[in-house]
């Protein structure tokens, strides 16, 4: 039986325990201490840009507290990527606003940069209000066309969130990613570029506001010799512990990166030979950190077994997802991945391959269906024809090689 091959797992470094035990020595074992310092340090140096650092329990949390940095409150709309996780619109509703959903571009997937105009004049038309805040994502750790998204936000003075928790390490333009808006999302969860198992950070532009997110992050307390509180704070910054783990994984960080857009190299070459499989490159001037490599199948690629394909519900969450989900009502959806795209991740899960579909839009999950949303059927389109590979670092070339055999064993 050959070793199941996952999308993307963790990998450590081997310093990892150092820290950790630093951390235990000197009883450190709380949500600051010199790990959280160090880390901190560290992602400051590695983004660069004069910018400020947040160690925070989650990529999710970071972007709950850019919005709200932000100015986003009650009532307000942010203009949102709808091809993404959840984790990028959520944070939204959180603050009592409404996501306006924009979709994507057929180059890099990510925001179209004229509909999200075109959906800024209507809204400000509609409503007599401009949106409040822009997020847009690093999906799949491809760069969106950062340069026209910001001359947008420019032009009608609307601060950007840039969602990087899967393009940690990606560029533009030689320009790491979460550095071009006014504040950068950051994730290390357990399938992430680098990990502390769970945790993010959020890159800000001054030490003002540092300071301010740090404030909010711990219970927004006063300075008083008591507990004080004149705002709703959050219990969001992440453990000595936790940031222990990220300084080791700091050290690998390059490695993690030349690995990953090996492993998109060695698919790339392999499907450029392949009739009706197309691998999702990044566009010139960008340098995408493939966190996870995708791949699109023709509608009229024939998979092996396709009579299998939705044959029966799933009985948890494909990709692995840990904790509790739901059993889906029905086996079909109004939006779901063509019959060969599930046919193919049947094929190689029982090969003990893990893939999994792309994103499915946020405009056609039902926990959105009233929030406006400005199409073109791109991310449609993509979420019906896409598949994610195994690309984390502890996917070898031996790995890689016989997942692109199984694929093309598939086809018929």
């Amino acid at each position: 039986m050959s070793k199941k091959i996952y999308l993307c797992l963790a990998h450590m470094s081997g310093q990892e325990m150092k820290y950790i035990q630093e951390a235990f020595d000197t009883n450190w074992v709380v949500p600051l201490g010199p790990n959280v310092n160090g880390f901190e340090s560290d992602l400051k140096e590695f983004v660069g840009q004069n910018k400020e650092v947040v160690a925070l329990s989650s990529g999710t949390a970071a972007v709950h507290l850019a919005l709200l940095a932000c100015g986003v409150g009650v009532g307000d709309e942010v203009i949102a990527q709808s091809f993404t996780f959840c984790a990028s619109t959520n944070p939204i509703v959180y603050l009592g606003a409404t996501p306006i959903l924009i979709d994507s571009e057929p180059d890099t997937w990510n925001m179209d940069p004229a509909l999200m105009e075109e959906a800024i004049k209507d809204r400000i038309e509609k409503t007599g209000r401009k949106p409040r805040a822009i997020v847009v994502v690093y999906l799949y750790g491809m760069p969106p066309k950062i340069d026209e998204i910001m001359a947008v936000a420019a032009k009608y003075d609307i601060p950007v969130v840039e969602d990087a928790a899967e393009g940690f390490g990606s560029k533009y333009k030689g320009q790491i990613s979460s550095t071009f808006g006014d504040y950068g999302v950051l994730s290390f969860n357990g399938n992430k570029m680098i990990t502390t198992s769970g945790g993010g950070a959020l890159i800000c532009p001054t030490e003002e506001a540092k300071r301010t997110i740090m404030w909010y992050a711990t219970q927004a307390r006063e300075a008083y010799p008591y507990y004080q509180h004149e705002a709703i704070g959050y219990n969001y910054r992440m453990s000595n512990i936790c940031a222990g783990i990220g300084r080791g994984q700091m050290t690998i960080v390059q490695e993690h990166l030349d690995h990953h857009r090996h492993i998109a190299q060695l698919y790339a070459e392999a499907f450029a030979q392949v009739d009706g499989i197309t691998f999702h490159h990044e566009m010139e001037g960008m340098e995408s950190n493939y966190w996870l490599s995708t791949i699109l199948l023709d509608e009229q690629l024939k998979v092996r077994n396709e009579h299998l394909a939705y044959a029966e519900g799933i009985h948890e969450a494909v990709g692995g997802a840990a904790g509790v989900v739901h059993m889906g009502a029905t086996i079909h959806t109004d939006c779901e991945p063509n019959r060969n795209v599930e046919a193919m991740r049947i094929c190689l899960d029982h090969a003990d391959i893990e893939s999994r579909p792309l994103w499915k839009p946020m405009h056609k999950q039902p926990v959105y269906r009233l929030a406006p949303c400005y199409t073109n059927g791109v991310s449609e389109a993509l979420f019906k024809k896409g598949l994610c590979l195994p690309s984390g670092p502890c996917v070898t070339d031996d790995d890689c090689r016989r997942i692109i055999e199984t694929i093309k064993g598939s086809i018929l």
